[in-house]
């Protein structure tokens, strides 16, 4: 079994940390005023409350549910009291559930998904609100902003298609806020908020915790894990610090076996023909990077943070947090191979390396105080974050765009010219991408016991992303100086290597990309007020934010094209295309709340909020749709924000003297001008391009309970029932001027003497929006009891049950049967599945041992099902996994 150099490290740093302080004391809060963000996490891992209710473990003797304590509102409230959907968990719950990243979390979340392609490379899609995901290539320049917004403390962390995962370790409490966040956390946070608050220095105790666990994974390589954590008082009462390291592999279970690529003379729609006939036809294969076990990942990182209380009424914490997750190979498995061999349970056959790096870095800070009877909150951080990945796109050589590069010989091709030969199919997508993200954000508040609150702040955001995008499929040989001589005297011929503008050269072999910097600048006013109608009984809030957006993409995007034919390297033909795009929006977006507290135990409320998201850019306008010739629609530049309108009531109560828990919500959504993708090569461009299209609806319901059956025994569980579909049915409409049908729905295309009918790509009334499951539910039982005179034991059970979905909306070609893939957008049924895990343990003074399964059933359920790769791809969700674990802490 493998274990990485940090791993080793962390576990001396666990001998090293193991001085007198093993007294097992939880230590105090650190002194913040009630309403401020430090004390939003000022309690270790081991000290919190259990996902929306008591903690299990630190309640074994309780025969009361506990307190959850969460900052939703920018305010510290009881959960219960929160008028929205909420759901919690804490450091020592994650600890609990085995939970580190967000794949493992999800599965306690009923009304969220995520369109997942492996770690750091998904979006987060809560209610519902989806219209479909399309990979990872090219994401950075062209897919929208996420709907859900993601946050680190009070760090924006959100991307397009790449949610960052933030590896949970050290964490206070994991909150995950459903429905529209707009007026508290901005665009980004249309259909809610995933937020991860870390635990923060304590000014008063030295304490500690080291974990450390190896596990076996069905079918692959063994797993290993380690996490340090300790926390100082330089200056007892004044000045603290707190670090954590951690390292965690997780070996690879998907084998990329050994295969050949044949040409068929199918390929390219036939084109490919001319060539099998000529002989030109060859086998490839990809036996130099065939291996089992290929998807390994590794993430490591730390974070160290320092808290200063200046005065009674001032303190500052500084955090600096560091991450790097190297992931090998890829995370999708073909059920057919790249020479339509049937494949078995999590194999691929990829013929080019892949590997997904994302490194972050983050600084944060947060002033604390007083200013007569006002709270203010400074908040601020600096994010820096490099991703570079590389994905096998062998299979786009089947269609008529991956011959044109590769191929020569034939009108099929690149050139002409010279006998018809082909070159290897071997081809992939590589994509650097940088982005840093800043942040400014200033918070007043009045004392949380006025009767009339108010709460008020300022928001200043930077995010600026470059990406470097090649799309390396070109074969066809170089024109260096021999292979241009040969050229040159009647030999084959060669396509000089690209550039995207003059004296910027590309690598040999990409034939198509983008060099982008794309990114926007926001400032935003926001403001809440509460007034107690009836103290204690009778609440209403009403907010609102006012936003200004101003936004940019600019570049080129470059291809390869037949004036690169035969001329000298280094060569600039000017085939790129210049952008130089901004836009500017601004608005308000509002929230309205009535709660009333029926008795102290049972609130009922309404709440009304609003959110939107951010606009974006295409790359390029053209035009397409063609109709005997003439062009029907011009691709537009830009698209518009989209907006979410919520309605919803719910109720939130306890019972039986604190007993069992039960929270309900029922909500009505309103998903207007929704931005939409299409690639249709053969109709509307070799570009994928993004327009504001239809709406939809979303009524659904959503229940969480908790029971205590007795003094150990505590059953927790939730689950949601949603109906999503569209409510209208736009088309694509004819905009050019002066051209057969302008102003009118795009309803034929094709050449003269071949014309087809166009099917309406938004989509008709009644459809189901993409990863919009009929029902989620989840379920776990947990036992705590002693024996033997102080040891504590445990015993842990639950399942998770996913209901059925599409991965693209509902008028996007089938790729039911479908061999011969021709577009990144076929619409997959991803099968419904359930997941079960376990685990037991016991612990003894400091020490914690337990034995847990993931997945105990092993199932092989597809998360993600798609056609990005020109070849129908599963995501699998991991297979069985059995681990032990120890911990100590002091």
């Amino acid at each position: 079994m493998k274990i990485n150099p940090i791993t080793c490290a962390v576990l001396a740093a666990l001998a090293v940390s193991r001085v007198s302080y093993a007294d097992g004391t939880t230590p105090p809060a650190p002194v913040a005023q009630p309403n401020q963000t430090v004390a939003q996490s000022s309690q270790p891992a081991q000290s919190g409350p259990s996902a929306n209710a008591a903690d299990p473990a630190n309640a074994a003797n309780a025969s009361t549910l506990g307190t959850v304590t969460v900052t939703a509102q920018h305010t510290v409230q009881d959960i219960q009291d929160v008028p929205i959907t909420i759901q919690a968990f804490t450091g020592n719950t994650l600890q609990q559930l085995n939970v580190t990243s967000f794949d493992d979390l999800i599965k306690y979340l009923p009304n969220v998904t995520f369109a997942a392609n492996g770690p750091g490379q998904g979006n987060i899609y809560m209610r519902g609100l989806s219209t479909g995901f399309l990979g990872n290539q090219s994401s950075a320049t062209i897919a929208p902003f996420p709907n859900v917004a993601v946050y680190l403390d009070d760090q924006s962390m959100q991307f397009p298609a790449r949610n960052l995962d933030v590896y949970m370790v050290d964490m206070e409490r994991v909150e995950v806020l459903e429905g529209p966040q707009g007026t508290l956390f901005g665009g980004g946070a249309e259909a809610g908020v995933v937020r991860y608050i870390t635990n923060k220095p304590n000014l008063d105790k030295v304490s500690g915790s080291a974990e450390a666990s190896v596990g076996v994974t069905d079918g692959g390589a063994p797993n290993n894990s380690a996490n340090a954590v300790l926390n100082l008082p330089i200056i007892p009462g004044t000045f603290a610090v707190r670090g954590v390291i951690y390292n965690d592999h997780q070996g690879g279970y998907i084998d990329n076996v050994p295969s050949t690529y044949t040409r068929q003379p199918t390929d390219g729609g036939g084109a490919m023909a001319p060539y099998v006939a000529a002989g030109g036809t060859s086998v490839f294969n990809n036996y130099s990077v065939a291996q089992n076990n290929w998807n390994p990942v590794d993430t490591q990182g730390a974070r160290l943070s320092a808290l200063w209380k200046i005065n009674d009424n001032w303190n500052f914490l500084i955090a600096e947090s560091y991450q790097n997750l190297d992931a090998k190979g890829q995370s999708s498995t073909y059920p057919v191979g790249s020479d339509g061999e049937t494949l078995g349970t999590d194999q691929i056959t990829a013929f080019v390396p892949g590997w997904n790096n994302d490194h972050y870095t983050n600084s944060a800070w947060t002033l604390n105080g007083q200013v007569g009877d006002l709270s203010l909150v400074y908040t601020g951080g600096y994010t820096n974050r490099r991703i570079s990945e590389q994905q096998d796109y062998t299979n786009y050589s089947r269609s008529a765009g991956g011959m044109y590069y590769q191929c020569t010989g034939t009108s099929a091709g690149l050139s002409s010219a010279g006998k018809p030969i082909c070159y290897s199919p071997a081809g992939y997508w590589n994509d650097t991408v940088g982005s840093t993200h800043q942040s400014h954000e200033l918070r007043l508040s009045t004392p949380e016991d006025y009767r009339f609150r108010v709460t008020g702040g300022l928001y200043y955001e930077d995010f600026d992303i470059q990406d470097h995008m090649r799309f390396n499929y070109l074969t066809i040989p170089s024109c260096t100086p021999a292979n241009l001589a040969g050229a040159l005297a009647g030999g084959n011929p060669c396509v000089a290597v690209a550039e995207s503008s003059p004296g910027v050269t590309l690598p040999a072999g990409t034939a198509f990309g983008e060099n982008t910097d794309r990114g926007y600048k926001q400032e935003a006013a926001f403001g809440s007020m509460s007034y107690d109608i009836i103290p204690d009984v009778l609440t209403a809030t009403v907010g609102t934010r006012y936003y200004h957006y101003s936004e940019w993409q600019t570049g080129t995007e470059f291809y390869t094209t037949t004036a690169q034919v035969n001329v000298p390297n280094g060569t600039y033909v000017g085939d790129d295309t210049v952008m130089n795009y901004h836009q500017t929006y601004h608005g308000f977006k509002s929230r309205a709340n009535l709660e009333w507290h029926i008795t102290p135990d049972m609130m009922v409320y309404y709440t009304f909020s609003q959110g939107f998201r951010p606009g974006g850019f295409n790359r390029t306008s053209s035009d397409v749709a063609k109709l005997d010739g003439e062009p029907q629609y011009k691709k537009p530049i830009s698209y518009a924000p989209d907006t979410l309108t919520n309605n919803e009531i719910g109720f939130k109560s306890t019972f039986f003297n604190d007993r069992l828990l039960l929270n309900a919500s029922a909500y009505d959504m309103r998903w207007d001008n929704v931005q939409m993708q299409f690639f249709n090569p053969l109709v509307l461009g070799n570009t994928t391009f993004a327009v504001n299209g239809p709406n939809y609806k979303v009524d659904g319901l959503e229940v969480q309970f908790q029971g205590k059956i007795t003094e150990g025994l505590s059953i927790i569980g939730s689950g949601s029932l949603n109906h999503a579909k569209q409510t209208n049915s736009p088309c694509l409409v004819n905009n050019i001027p002066g051209s057969p049908g302008y102003n009118t729905c795009i309803v034929q295309t094709g050449a003269i003497g071949d014309v087809s009918s166009f099917t309406n790509p938004f989509g008709n009334v009644g459809s189901v929006p993409a990863f919009s499951p009929r029902s989620q539910y989840n379920m776990r039982l947990r036992y705590d009891w002693t024996f033997n005179g102080g040891f504590k034991a445990f015993a842990q059970a639950g399942f998770n049950r996913t209901g059925s979905m599409y991965n693209q909306p509902a008028t996007y070609p089938s790729g039911a049967g479908v061999t011969d893939v021709t577009t990144v957008e076929l619409r997959y049924l991803q099968g419904g599945y359930t997941t079960v895990d376990a685990s037991i343990g016991v612990a003894k003074d400091n020490w914690d041992v337990s034995l847990y399964g993931t997945n105990l059933t092993d199932n092989h359920a597809s998360v993600f099902t798609s056609s990005a790769q020109f070849i129908e791809s599963e995501v699998p969700i991991r297979p069985r996994v059995l681990g032990v674990k120890v911990g100590f802490k002091f």
